[in-house]
């Protein structure tokens, strides 16, 4: 038994990416929908990456954690949007063993970085708040390099360990995923082999992330509720609380989807769940956070009218 696992492991060299459990008539709606989420984050992140680049306004620390939001975003969409715009135009939908290795690794690795940049964006937002005249010297460009750099470190660490583990499985002949891109459910519930340690990994991992960063965010904002609650104006407090606005709705759609994603308990027993919710954070976040930050931030769109050669406003 144990020479025919051996030789159906070493037959497996590619996955079918079953995607979605539709009709092929809906297979040309979904093509061009998903074409256009994906158009619409490649502009929005470029060009929000851009203005922040171009305006000299724009050079502060909450902006340049900004521009490197956009760059995750872009860069963790990028790289389940494509080979799932191709699979919707051809019958095989294959992806390759060491493809797939290679895109769960650079998914996994921007997902949890942006996770970590979050929470600095948190902490940023409550030092600029909390401790204004401390925040050049904590937040200096060589700190937040620092902060970005660190988020890179955790990002990439998560990533290797996480990849180690679900790609040491052994696969025995069975290599379609019910999934529409190389996730740790769908490869772990193919696995012929026991997957206890890779479930408690994965478990423990996410948990350590979830919790670290979203207790960094819940300190930070709680700081920052205290502060803002001891000015005395009303309007001195809307303004200086608006500021926090974009940060926590991009936080509470990201953590929202991934906790439901990786920490719900039978998530993974439920597939079409799962990759509806897989949509939203690996394709619909990544393009409504550029938008999210454009139209609620009045210095990004004084920018982009800068640029775009209109007048700004005062």
């Amino acid at each position: 038994m144990k020479s025919e696992q051996k030789r159906n492991y070493s037959e497996v060299t590619e996955f079918i990416l079953l995607g979605f459990n539709i009709p092929p008539k809906f297979q040309v709606f979904l093509f061009l929908m998903f074409l256009m989420i994906y158009m619409v984050t490649v502009v929005g992140n470029v060009s929000m990456i851009i203005v922040i680049k171009m305006d000299s306004r724009l050079q502060t620390p909450m902006y340049f954690f900004l521009r490197n939001l956009s760059y995750l975003d872009l860069c963790y969409s990028t790289v389940i949007a494509p080979k799932t715009l191709a699979n919707f135009l051809t019958s095989e939908k294959k992806i390759s063993y060491n493809g797939c290795a290679a895109q769960f690794f650079f998914f996994a690795l921007f997902v949890t970085t942006e996770g970590f940049l979050l929470a600095v964006m948190a902490f940023d937002r409550f030092s600029a708040i909390c401790s204004p005249l401390h925040y050049p010297v904590h937040m200096s460009q060589k700190v937040c390099v620092q902060l970005v750099t660190g988020s890179y470190i955790c990002g990439c660490i998560n990533s290797i360990v996480q990849t180690g583990f679900t790609f040491s499985l052994r696969f025995c002949g069975e290599n379609r995923l019910d999934h529409f891109f190389c996730d740790v459910p769908a490869l772990i519930k193919i696995s012929c082999v026991d997957t206890f340690v890779n479930e408690i990994v994965l478990f423990i991992l996410s948990a350590l992330i979830i919790i670290s960063t979203t207790s960094i965010i819940l300190v930070s904002y709680g700081y920052i509720l205290s502060t803002v609650l001891k000015i005395p104006s009303t309007h001195g407090r809307s303004k200086t609380f608006s500021t926090c606005g974009s940060h926590i709705a991009v936080v509470s759609l990201f953590y929202g989807t991934v906790f439901f994603m990786y920490a719900q308990p039978g998530s993974i027993s439920s597939p079409e769940k799962s990759k509806v919710v897989a949509v939203f954070y690996t394709l619909i976040i990544p393009m409504l956070n550029p938008l999210i930050y454009s139209l609620r931030n009045k210095d990004v769109k004084d920018a982009v009218k800068k640029i775009l050669g209109g007048k700004s406003s005062e």
